[in-house]
């Protein structure tokens, strides 16, 4: 037996003594088991043709299953089949792709339904994906979509668009077919080797049944129903969100492929595989936008998982990244990684202020950029919880590279004074800020949410600004509400975090592609260098061709600075004794399925 394996037998034991294998598979009727944990920013909707926001697509993960997913302990990444029989066949030179669904599998019960049990069939993922094509549902990753090119699909829309008549679910779609009850098959446009990223997408592209979509209109978004490990059980919007084991929910079992090295990953495989999943009952989520009383919540046992620590508390919960001695004795388990995640501050290119490619506009945005503080922002406001990022590029993807430098990183307001002086931002009346070029009073609009690590970030950045004479007013909301007015343009300046949701670095770059303004484009940015050089990434294989576009990419990234990215973070979680089996995604959002939590009974004291 090598190291590693001696090491994973190790940790198999650890994991396994919190309690008996007998005990583990033996259901306990009377004491279900729960997870409880809480999302920072509230849930706005759970139909997967209109949901954008993560938190929303973590419950719609968990309630659809896509044709594929990714093996849950595999490092780095595997795909396999979870609905369809076998991977794809892919044909044409990546341009077709056929899918074989495996007959047998069913939506949960619904009234729609009327009493009997709805099989699973290929044109149900037909329909799912023509959903994100039909301008009724003003789904905001339709852009994304209309990227990968399936052939007709557009085209398709804009007649609807044209004709202002509903979208034809019924027409023909040359590159979407149900060739017969169980086959799919997708035709692409141009070659896209990378596909099956978008076909394991449960939160976004999971089978949707036609008749319940129909049953309940306007009200979908309350009525998901899928083929998933878990069900809808209670909605208080914004509030509290309940989901429940689907009780129809087909056998499947614990299994995984980790890495022969992977000591965490075997050891986890070894407890539980074959064990039937998802193996809790019910998962809770509470909206608790600040940080105390969520970090209170499980503190007092409330909860017994917190994902992302707050950033106030990591230190004190993890110190030099191990678990506080006095949580470590109440069997608190901790765990700290680089998330490949990007935090961005972006400008509304189509803003007569910030916006616009004139030199004195780039030079404006450049100045800003280089005028934000940001290592001393993760210090302050994030606590150390992050590191300087050089490029539109996540942690973890394909073409991250940990050792590359760019002026995205770079805090030096003596040349953000020098630029702005040289481009005519000059304090013309005397007050003491700058005004723009024309004479006008420049004062910047910046959008920020209404709570306490916004106001923390606020007045970071007014400090900032005042230290190059710019005057910034901060416009404070709710973050549905922040993010509904990015998508419509109304907006000025703002941030984003954003997670990839793929191991393929051209995720993050979507929001530099011109076709997807409004979508995941916030920034409103067009250049068509820039729009073609996607295209290029999306076509071309793995290889020195691809990574000098994603080279090219970086540099227009910099010089345009529609984002200013700023950091990358450390994620922590924790979770109580009771809950076992937790390992975070690197890029999917579904994973309580692969979770236990044991009664307090059989908890050691």
């Amino acid at each position: 037996m090598n190291r590693f394996l001696r090491t994973a037998a190790v940790l198999a034991a650890l994991i396994g003594s919190t309690f008996t294998a007998h005990a583990a598979d033996t259901e306990d009727k009377a004491s279900p088991k729960v997870l409880r944990y809480a999302f920072r920013v509230a849930e706005t909707t759970l139909d997967p043709a209109q949901v954008n926001d993560i938190y929303s697509r973590i419950l719609t993960g968990h309630i659809f299953e896509a044709l594929y997913t990714y093996d849950h302990l595999a490092r780095p990444i595997k795909f396999k089949p979870l609905t369809a029989e076998a991977l794809p066949e892919v044909t044409d030179n990546y341009r077709t792709w056929t899918m074989k669904v495996r007959p047998g599998i069913h939506f949960a019960d619904d009234p729609v339904f009327g009493g009997k049990k709805r099989e699973l069939v290929a044109e149900d993922y037909v329909y799912a994906i023509k959903r994100f094509a039909d301008p009724a549902n003003k789904s905001p990753v339709w852009s994304n979509i209309d990227g990968f090119k399936l052939l007709g699909l557009g085209e398709q829309r804009q007649k609807a668009l044209n004709e202002k008549k509903a979208f034809d679910y019924d027409s023909p779609v040359e590159g979407l077919r149900a060739l017969d009850r169980y086959t799919v098959q997708i035709r692409l446009a141009q070659p896209r080797p990378r596909f099956i990223e978008f076909l394991a997408a449960s939160d976004l592209f999971g089978g949707v049944a036609r008749e319940v979509v129909q049953a309940y209109g306007d009200k979908i978004a309350e009525h998901p129903v899928g083929t998933g490990p878990f069900q809808l059980a209670q909605w208080r919007r914004a509030s509290f969100i309940a989901l429940e084991r689907n009780p129809g929910y087909r056998e499947r079992f614990y299994e995984a492929e980790p890495a022969e090295g992977d000591a965490e990953g075997q050891a986890l495989l070894a407890r539980f595989k074959g064990r039937r999943i998802p193996m809790i009952d019910r998962v809770e989520v509470s909206i608790i936008e600040e940080a105390q009383p969520r970090w209170l919540a499980f503190l007092n046992g409330q909860h017994n998982f917190v994902e992302q620590v707050p950033t106030d508390y990591v230190n004190q919960a993890m110190p030099n990244g191990k678990v506080a001695p006095n949580l470590a004795k109440k069997g608190v388990q901790g765990w700290r990684q680089v998330r490949a995640d990007l935090a961005a501050t972006f400008f509304n290119l189509d803003d007569p202020v910030v916006g616009g490619y004139s030199p004195e506009k780039v030079a404006l945005r450049r100045a800003i950029s280089l005028g934000l503080d940001v290592d001393r922002e993760i210090r302050l406001v994030h606590k150390g919880q992050g590191f300087l990022a050089q490029a539109p590029i996540a942690p973890h993807t394909t073409s991250y590279d940990p050792s590359f430098k760019s002026e995205m990183s770079d805090y030096d307001p003596a040349r953000a004074n020098a630029l702005l002086d040289l481009y005519g931002y000059l304090d013309r009346d005397g007050d003491g800020w700058r005004d723009l070029p024309d004479g006008s009073p420049l004062v910047l609009q910046w959008s920020i949410e209404a709570e306490s690590r916004g106001r923390q970030m606020s007045e970071q950045y007014h400090r900032d600004l005042s230290a190059l004479k710019i005057n910034v007013k901060f416009k404070p909301g709710k973050w549905p509400e922040l993010l509904k007015a990015a998508r419509a343009g109304s907006f000025q300046i703002w941030h984003v975090g954003g997670m990839s949701a793929s191991p393929d670095s051209q995720g993050a770059l979507q929001r530099y592609d011109g076709s997807q303004v409004g979508g995941q484009n916030m920034a409103r940015f067009r250049r068509p260098e820039f729009d073609a050089i996607y295209k290029r990434l999306s076509e071309l294989p793995d290889g020195p061709e691809r990574e000098a576009q994603f080279a090219e990419a970086r540099r227009l990234a910099v010089a345009w600075m529609p984002y200013r990215i700023r950091y990358h973070s450390y994620i922590t979680d924790m979770a109580q004794a009771e809950v076992i089996g937790y390992r975070r995604p690197q890029f999917w959002l579904d994973w309580w399925q692969y979770v236990d939590v044991v009664t307090a009974a059989k908890t050691p004291k």
